[in-house]
């Protein structure tokens, strides 16, 4: 098996769980959060400023990189990781949320998703056993099974549909996948926000022993305690002795509550994107870095951070290159939300360790400004 998971413990106060995920091109400490190189590059970032920050894992996308440059073009580089200069693990999803967030651009059959191109308008088509070629030739550690996630809000009968028709294809998915050796196949549990078809998901997809699961269909417009709700009924039905991954989810909330919950593993586009267009999380909340009470601010972006931003630059010298559109401010500002988040999980695996992650969620929502 190319992908392990091994528990190592629970957090007494929580729940929450402490673990080691083993793949291919290293071990992975979880919980963990996984920077996002949608078009293999994680924005604005070189792999060793990555490295730099601690990075463990990155994602990539399956639908972004087969239009552009071509998964067939990737595997003569060498595989993604030769091909962006990233040696750790990558995880590539399989492009299910991309194509069916096209709408119109695109239509589902059983057999797969026929779409256009959001680049050119070309036509293409992406099956269960085409993502599995895709993913195989991009030589992530672990690729995603094809699903179709539903909008929110969409009524129950199409829901139940979806879920089943994402069960299939994950069969398929599965049947295809033959380089198990070097690549782990997850699977994705869907069923919108309705409880029974969560259950109905989950079960069928153990059935199909994958050595890791995701929870899909969330994070897409639902209010956070919906979500929060849903993954207290899902991952308990996930099993114990393998990863647990919730897609697409990345503000400093979100995390520590899943994590509460049972999650493993995360990622979203959330800390690059706001670093780009000028916001900082930090210890004590989110920083307008754009805003004019920061003109004459000779203070560090975050007193309490350690990133190379924190400790070379003041908030006035950041504000004054967004102001003027250099691009070393969004470098710098996405340099610093990755390394918050990366090291605010660090904080709270050692918190797991020693059985306090409800005392520290406590104190970092407040210093953030997060109700409880």
């Amino acid at each position: 098996m190319a992908i392990r998971y091994e528990l190592i413990k629970e957090c007494k106060q929580s729940g929450a769980r402490l673990g080691k995920l083993y793949t291919p091109h290293g071990v992975i400490d979880t919980p963990i959060f996984m920077p996002v190189g949608t078009q293999a590059t994680v924005k604005a970032m070189t792999p060793e400023e990555l490295l730099e920050i601690e990075a463990q894992i990155i994602l990539s996308n399956t639908y972004h990189l087969y239009l552009r440059p071509g998964h067939e073009l990737i595997k003569k580089a060498g595989g993604l990781h030769k091909f962006m200069n990233w040696h750790k693990p990558i995880l590539t999803d399989s492009g299910g949320f991309q194509v069916f967030s096209l709408g119109d651009l695109r239509k589902i059959s059983e057999e797969g998703v026929e779409f256009r191109s959001h680049l050119d308008g070309s036509k293409h088509f992406i099956s269960p056993e085409k993502a599995v070629e895709i993913q195989t030739a991009l030589g992530s550690d672990i690729m995603m099974a094809f699903d179709e996630c539903p909008p929110y809000p969409a009524d129950k009968d199409y829901v139940k549909k979806s879920l089943e028709r994402t069960t299939r294809w994950a069969k398929r998915c599965k049947e295809a996948h033959k380089n198990t050796e070097n690549q782990g196949l997850f699977g994705i549990i869907q069923g919108g926000m309705y409880e029974d078809l969560r259950r109905q998901s989950a079960e069928e997809l153990i059935e199909l022993d994958f050595p890791g699961y995701a929870v899909g269909g969330l994070s897409v417009g639902e209010p956070k305690p919906l979500m929060y709700e849903v993954l207290d009924y899902t991952t308990p039905l996930m099993p114990k002795d393998k990863p647990r991954y919730l897609m697409g989810v990345g503000s400093p909330d979100a995390l520590i509550e899943g994590v509460i919950r049972g999650i493993d593993m995360f990622d979203c586009v959330l800390p690059t994107r706001i670093g780009r267009n000028g916001t900082a999380m930090t210890s004590r909340g989110r920083v307008v870095i754009k805003n004019a009470s920061h003109t004459e601010s000779f203070e560090p972006l975050d007193p309490e951070c350690g990133c190379y931003t924190c400790k070379t630059y003041t908030k006035a010298y950041l504000r004054h290159l967004f102001k003027a559109d250099e691009i070393l401010g969004l470098r710098l500002l996405t340099l610093h939300n990755l390394s918050f988040l990366i090291k605010m999980m660090e904080e709270v695996r050692q918190a797991i360790w020693e059985d306090r992650l409800l005392d520290y969620r406590k104190s970092f929502f407040e210093k953030y400004g997060y109700e409880l």
